[in-house]
């Protein structure tokens, strides 16, 4: 991955390929101002240096049936780095675990989980999550609403 230098035009790119991946290069070049091969080379060097890790759609969980999401304080017993590796990978493995952060403080993993209903989670906690290699303990927080929710990054320099 290549380390380069963003002025204004590559993050007013970078922000309109944020809102709409799908973009075409034409209206991406007319919504930033740019002609459409300058707008293009910008994109590729953006896309060369690692700056874009992937195109996606976003989906709508609830409409897909998953309206509970939880977030799940993990403990592992052991932390030697087997012992890591064989937990990260196992939960790696999980469709319903969106995201695992490794954090600071009582409990080491950060979890968001998408279930169907509580009945789903309650599954998800029993069957598969304190069955995993290592899980000490676990601490949830069910979530009761979105107040924000966005995958945009803020591009405005510091």
């Amino acid at each position: 991955m290549t380390s380069i230098e963003l002025d204004a035009m590559d993050r007013r790119i970078l922000g309109e390929l944020q809102a709409n991946g799908r973009i075409s290069n034409v209206d991406l070049a007319n919504a930033v101002g740019l002609s459409p091969s300058p707008c293009h080379r910008r994109v590729r060097r953006i896309e060369e240096a690692g700056l874009v890790l992937d195109y996606v759609t976003l989906l709508d969980r609830t409409k897909l049936g998953l309206g509970l999401t939880v977030f799940v304080d993990v403990a592992l017993g052991r932390k030697d780095p087997e012992s890591v590796a064989v937990f990260e990978n196992a939960i790696s493995a999980r469709p319903e675990v969106m995201e695992c952060h490794i954090t600071t403080g009582d409990y080491d993993y950060l979890l968001r989980v998408a279930t169907a209903d509580v009945a789903a989670f309650r599954h998800f906690i029993m069957n598969v999550l304190i069955g995993m290699p290592g899980v000490d303990k676990t601490r949830t927080n069910f979530s009761l609403g979105e107040v924000k929710y966005t995958t945009a990054l803020p591009l405005d320099p510091a």
